[in-house]
C-alpha cells in the first residue's frame, strides 16, 4: 500500500506542521523556490514516486497561494505519485459561485477547472461558502463541517437561554443545523447590500429579547455584517451576541471594527493564519480534523463519523 505524503504550502505552514503533529508523520521535503520577478518553482526534496501525496495551502487572497498549489500539484503529477489530494482549508473565490447579474466570471468554477487541469484528484475543504461548489469538481470532494469543532465549545460555554442566529438570510441552512442539534430556536438577520462589504439596512426576523444569541456564518471578513448584527441585535433585546465563524479573514479594518462593535467573542478556526491577536477573537484549530481526514481517506474508510 501506498504510504502518505503530506507538504505544505507557504500560507497554511502553521496548520500543516499542527496536521502533521496529528497525523504522526513529519511534513515532506519541500521547498518553493521564488525569483526575484515573482515567479515560484517548487521543489520537492524526496521521492513521492507510486505515494498518496497530500497538499495542503489555503487558496486566500492574493492569488499566489493559488497558484503555489497549482505548481506544487503539477510537479507531484510528473513526479509519479499515485493519488494527489489538495487539502484546502480555506477555498479562496467561494463567494463568486454564480452569475447573480449580468457580465461577471463564476470565479469558483474556474478555480476548480484549474486544480483539474494541474492533477488534482480529490478535494478536502472546510466549509464551502455554497455547498454546491462540490459539483464542479469531477473528482472525490470531501467537505468537512466546523460544527465537529464549534458544538464542544458552545456546549462548554453552559449558557442558559440561548438561540441561534444567521447574519443573513443566505446562511439559514448553516444555522438551523446548529439550531436543530441543540433544540433551539432560530433567528435571521435579514440584510440589504448597496454593494460588496457595504450593508444599507438590516432587520431581525424572530424574537432575540432576554436571550443570549449565537450568529452562526462561514466567513468573517470585514466585520461589518457580524458587527451590524450584533447591534441591530441587541436594539431588540438580546442579552449578548456571539460570532462562530469558520474562516476568519479579517480583512481591512476589521479588527477595529471587531473591537467597537457589540460583539462579546467571535470564534473562528485556524483554516487561516491569523495577522494579530485580538481579545475578542478565539482560535479554534481544525488541525485534529483534518489529520483524521486525511488517514480515512487514506486507509479508504468512511469520514462521515467526522460529522455532527
Amino acid at each position: 500500500m501506498a504510504s502518505v505524503k503530506i507538504f505544505s504550502g507557504t500560507i497554511s505552514r502553521y496548520l500543516s506542521e499542527q496536521i502533521s503533529e496529528h497525523y504522526g508523520a513529519p511534513l515532506g521535503a519541500l521547498k518553493i523556490n521564488k525569483f526575484s520577478d515573482g515567479e515560484m518553482a517548487p521543489e520537492f526534496n524526496e521521492s513521492i514516486r507510486g505515494e498518496d501525496v497530500f497538499l495542503i495551502n489555503a487558496t486566500c487572497a492574493p492569488s499566489d497561494n493559488l497558484m503555489e498549489l497549482l505548481l506544487m500539484a503539477d510537479a507531484v503529477r510528473r513526479a509519479s505519485a499515485s493519488n494527489i489530494t489538495a487539502v484546502i482549508p480555506y477555498f479562496g473565490y467561494a463567494r463568486q459561485d454564480r452569475k447573480d447579474k449580468p457580465r461577471v466570471a463564476i470565479g469558483a468554477k474556474l478555480v476548480a477547472n484549474l486544480l483539474t487541469a494541474a492533477g488534482i484528484q480529490r478535494l478536502m475543504t472546510l466549509d464551502l461558502h455554497a455547498g454546491q461548489i462540490q459539483g464542479f469538481f469531477d473528482f472525490p470532494v470531501d467537505h468537512l463541517d466546523a460544527t465537529a469543532i464549534f458544538m464542544p465549545y458552545i456546549r462548554d460555554l453552559k449558557m442558559n437561554n440561548f438561540m441561534f442566529a444567521s447574519a443573513d438570510v443566505g446562511g439559514v441552512a448553516r444555522a438551523r443545523s446548529y439550531a436543530k442539534y441543540f433544540g433551539l430556536e432560530l433567528a435571521v438577520c435579514d440584510k440589504h447590500r448597496l454593494r460588496a462589504n457595504e450593508i444599507a439596512t438590516m432587520q431581525v426576523i424572530g424574537d432575540v429579547s432576554g436571550m443570549h444569541v449565537i450568529l452562526v456564518d462561514d466567513i468573517v471578513d470585514t466585520g461589518g455584517t457580524l458587527s451590524r448584527a450584533a447591534e441591530v441585535l441587541m436594539e431588540k433585546g438580546a442579552v449578548s451576541v456571539r460570532a462562530f465563524c469558520t474562516h476568519g479573514i479579517f480583512s481591512g479594518k476589521a479588527y477595529d471594527v471587531i473591537e467597537n462593535s457589540a460583539l462579546t467573542e467571535v470564534v473562528v478556526t485556524d483554516s487561516l493564519p491569523q495577522k494579530r491577536d485580538h481579545p475578542k477573537v478565539k482560535v479554534l484549530s481544525v488541525a485534529p480534523l483534518f489529520a483524521k481526514a486525511i488517514r480515512r481517506v487514506h486507509a479508504q474508510e468512511s469520514i462521515s463519523t467526522l460529522f455532527i
